[in-house]
């Protein structure tokens, strides 16, 4: 609950948030689902979730931006308020890709040669999406990635934090951002102890401030480094540079020692130059890593099967199938038609996530379908900020999980394993649907 504001007369306490998202079917099955609805002196986890989605669902509902009277309805709602409340050239910041934005068009249109296969007359009153990641169990397989925030709302990573640990998800927190790893951190961990948190990095050049991030992050009990081995050096934004885009330097960059002085003397490719390490590759910089931590390392920005067998190789612990939104190297494919190769490689060997063009609940589905265990937003989360703050992003994070949940049911799964390759067809070039 934000600071300064009590709980509203039916609204959950902090306690009652903390135990949502377990799913105690074989309680239900004994008491009924009626019973899931009635005032109990001991609640079940499985109630403790099904009431606070319906109390949240209701104010859903209800929920209208205060300028248009335009419900928030879905993800591309709070695309089109943001986009109306933020500035031209931090719109475009957000919201582009590289050079002729290829890929950060396909990585939302890619999704759509998918059609689920819905299985009928299947007892979905139990529906339960949770999922296990980076160590914790969370309300549904999504989580908050790393992005620059403060240009959408000044609360930034600190209002996501919070949002995350209440709607019971991970976050990952980028090494660029305008709070501290232990503000944010303890922002989120305030609302729920149990909240987890990756710490995003570069191949930085200054090692010596790379160890001693890594030693911040793992000090505020962060669980993994996402490494991001995507970007030797920046892409190119056309509307970047003709706008002539700088980051805005009101607080700076703390965590990499980045001052308010410092962060204006710089253009946006200048903060790529001074940071990003051209040289890196994966023997160096895998074996440093490990060096210097105990926390799990991901690779951040596999698109192949090679590269995913160089992580097995390596001994990481993940990959994250991303293209970095579509900003770094155009042409490249959609992350979800990135995303089989990765899968057969891995082999179960390494966990598989995916980020990138995710914007409904069908799109969360159709990634679990094709193997990633958890789906990473980005824009979606800026947007949310910009809408409204911590209450826009509790908002977007409750309208994404009802429309999950709701996928669920009409495909007939009822857990996350019921959603397999099966549950998939595609359209082909020639027009009917065929079986994976």
């Amino acid at each position: 609950m934000p600071p300064g504001r009590t709980a509203a007369a039916g609204e959950l306490t902090l306690a009652q948030n903390t135990s949502w998202i377990n799913c105690d079917h074989e309680k239900n099955r004994k008491t009924g689902i009626a019973a899931l609805f009635r005032p109990q002196t001991t609640k079940s986890k499985a109630f403790e979730m099904t009431k606070r989605f319906v109390e949240s669902k209701e104010a859903v509902t209800a929920e209208k931006d205060e300028t248009t009277g335009q419900k928030m309805m879905c993800i591309q709602d709070f695309k089109e308020v943001a986009d109306r409340k933020l500035p031209r050239v931090h719109r475009n910041y957000y919201n582009d890709g590289s050079t002729d934005q290829i890929t950060v068009r396909e990585n939302s249109t890619a999704f759509l040669k998918y059609r689920i296969r819905p299985r009928v007359l299947v007892d979905v009153s139990q529906c339960c999406p949770s999922i296990e990641c980076l160590g914790r169990k969370v309300a549904f397989p999504v989580g908050i990635a790393p992005t620059v925030q403060f240009i959408a709302h000044p609360d930034a990573e600190v209002a996501t934090s919070r949002a995350c640990a209440r709607k019971g998800i991970n976050m990952a927190i980028g090494s660029l951002a305008s709070n501290t790893v232990k503000d944010i951190c303890g922002a989120g961990k305030s609302v729920d102890s149990n909240m987890t948190y990756a710490m995003q990095m570069y191949p930085f050049k200054n090692r010596v401030m790379a160890a001693k991030l890594i030693k911040e992050a793992e000090a505020q009990g962060c669980k993994a480094v996402f490494l991001t081995a995507d970007s030797p050096t920046l892409g190119v934004r056309y509307r970047e540079w003709k706008d002539d885009f700088r980051i805005p330097s009101e607080q700076g960059f703390p965590n990499i020692g980045w001052t308010v002085e410092r962060l204006r003397a710089q253009s946006n490719d200048s903060v790529g130059q001074d940071t990003l390490d051209d040289s890196q590759n994966w023997a160096r910089d895998i074996a440093w890593f490990k060096s210097q931590t105990k926390m799990e390392i991901w690779i951040k920005g596999v698109l192949t099967a090679e590269d995913t067998q160089k992580a097995v190789e390596m001994g990481c612990h993940g990959i994250i199938v991303s293209n970095h939104g579509g900003r770094q190297l155009d042409g490249v494919p959609a992350t979800i038609d990135a995303l089989p190769e990765c899968v057969k490689a891995a082999n179960g060997r390494l966990k598989v996530h995916i980020d990138g063009g995710i914007r409904t609940g069908s799109d969360i589905f159709k990634a679990i379908a094709l193997g990633a265990e958890c789906c990473w937003l980005g824009r979606p989360a800026l947007w949310a900020l910009a809408y409204d703050g911590e209450k826009g992003m509790d908002l977007m994070l409750q309208v994404l999980y009802d429309d999950f949940v709701r996928c669920m049911k009409l495909a007939g799964c009822q857990t996350i394993k019921d959603i397999t390759k099966a549950s998939l067809g595609v359209v082909r070039h020639d027009g009917p649907l065929a079986r994976l």
